[in-house]
């Protein structure tokens, strides 16, 4: 007879709001389902997308007889973090060209955001970082298991289904000087709404202002819009006024690199020499933590972003991908105006990105998915990269 566990009085932990809708679906036998909570682009056909720049960058690994397969340094390969900053700052930032930058790879957008939280918990003198409300669910307690306080500022209005600006704005206004501030970079997770570039300016004129520190999360960069450098806009103001900043990125959207777990995080300084020295403590939160980054999915993306060749090839298949998207949207939105669904969905088509925030409340979502067998977060933002029939299907049930 077994001994009893140690363990025993654990209780069962809840699924995760965003991955346990994949679970639920999973596990329903209809030949009909859709699972709209996924958080990864689909093919026409629903299937996973393996770039065709990443199946070449792979295949030049494979055959390059010099690659070993060697612990990396602690702040990731050199190559990666360098192309990294340009890519998003820009290669001609003044913050790279002066040497203000200290990036190091971590383990995707999560990754980032945790090692960036853990570093501004040791050494920053404010602990409080503001969120928008809503975020991404794994947002606060990426934040709080840090060691920071999390807070919410005004982000979406419910009544419009765009951004609450105004109480953006009193949010920010009231918060202490210095604390830090969260900014989706674009393409806002869960909501779909971002700021124009005229609010961008005012946000960024305001948390000067008050000494807030930026810490934007770019996930979605050139997947929003399709172009690289104009979802980098906000990002680039920021840095342009020689502030200070932090910056998480991630490519497993934009280069569909999701199991590759790839990201970095670069720190805006205020000079070269505290960037060496903001480096060197970042090494410290990350050797206990993970020790150091995995190899292939920085090799991938190092050898797309350096080559001119495959870096283009690889534009055009991001801008392929975002530009299917909102072709997405405009079929959802025209499948409902068809049926005459009661109420105003315009802001399916006015929303960006991978997400869209459909209005529905929490008793509507579970009853697409009981009767129709359609899912998507409590939330309820959906994914919008399915096909055309899944759209008809999704607005079929409101006749």
């Amino acid at each position: 007879m077994a001994s009893p566990s140690v363990f025993a009085g654990i209780a069962q932990g809840p699924e995760d709001p965003i991955l346990g809708v994949t679970v639920a679906y999973n596990k329903d036998p209809s030949p009909v389902k859709v699972n709209l909570g996924v958080g990864a682009y689909r093919t026409e056909e629903g299937k996973p997308l393996v770039l065709n720049v990443v199946k070449r960058a792979e295949q030049m690994l494979i055959h390059n007889e010099s690659r070993v397969k060697e612990y990396l340094p602690i702040t990731g390969l050199a190559d990666f973090n360098k192309l990294s900053a340009k890519l998003i700052f820009g290669a001609d930032s003044p913050a790279i060209q002066e040497n203000r930058v200290a990036t190091v790879q971590c383990l995707s957008g999560t990754g980032s955001l945790r090692v960036g939280g853990e570093f501004l918990a040791r050494h920053y003198h404010e602990r409080t970082i503001y969120i928008p409300q809503p975020t991404w669910g794994n947002h606060p307690k990426v934040f709080t298991l840090a060691g920071l306080t999390a807070r919410s500022y005004r982000y979406y209005d419910p009544a419009t289904r765009g951004l609450d600006f105004q109480g953006l704005l009193e949010d920010l206004s009231s918060a202490p000087s210095g604390a830090i501030v969260l900014l989706h970079a674009c393409a806002h997770n869960p909501t779909g709404v971002d700021p124009t570039l005229e609010q961008w300016e005012q946000i960024r004129q305001l948390m000067r202002s008050k000494a807030l520190l930026p810490f934007f999360d770019s996930a979605y960069q050139g997947f929003a819009s399709g172009s690289l450098d104009k979802d980098a806009q906000s990002v680039r103001m920021f840095v342009a006024d020689g502030g200070e900043l932090l910056m998480a990125q991630s490519y497993a959207k934009n280069m569909g690199l999701y199991g590759e777990r790839v990201g970095a995080l670069s720190i805006v300084c205020g000079s070269a020499d505290i960037a060496v020295k903001v480096e060197s403590q970042l090494k410290l939160v990350i050797r206990p933590m993970y020790s150091n980054p995995p190899l292939h999915g920085a090799s991938i993306v190092a050898t797309i972003l350096k080559d001119s060749a495959m870096f283009d090839e690889w534009t055009v298949e991001l801008k392929a991908m975002a530009d299917r998207i909102i072709s997405m949207r405009e079929q959802l939105f025209d499948a409902l105006k068809i049926r005459e669904t009661p109420g105003d969905w315009s802001h399916i088509i006015k929303q960006i990105g991978m997400f869209t925030f459909t209005g529905l409340n929490s008793e509507q979502v579970a009853f697409m998915r009981q009767e129709y067998h359609i899912y998507m977060t409590s939330r309820c933002h959906t994914c919008c990269s399915y096909k055309t029939e899944v759209n008809d299907n999704i607005a079929t049930p409101s006749q």
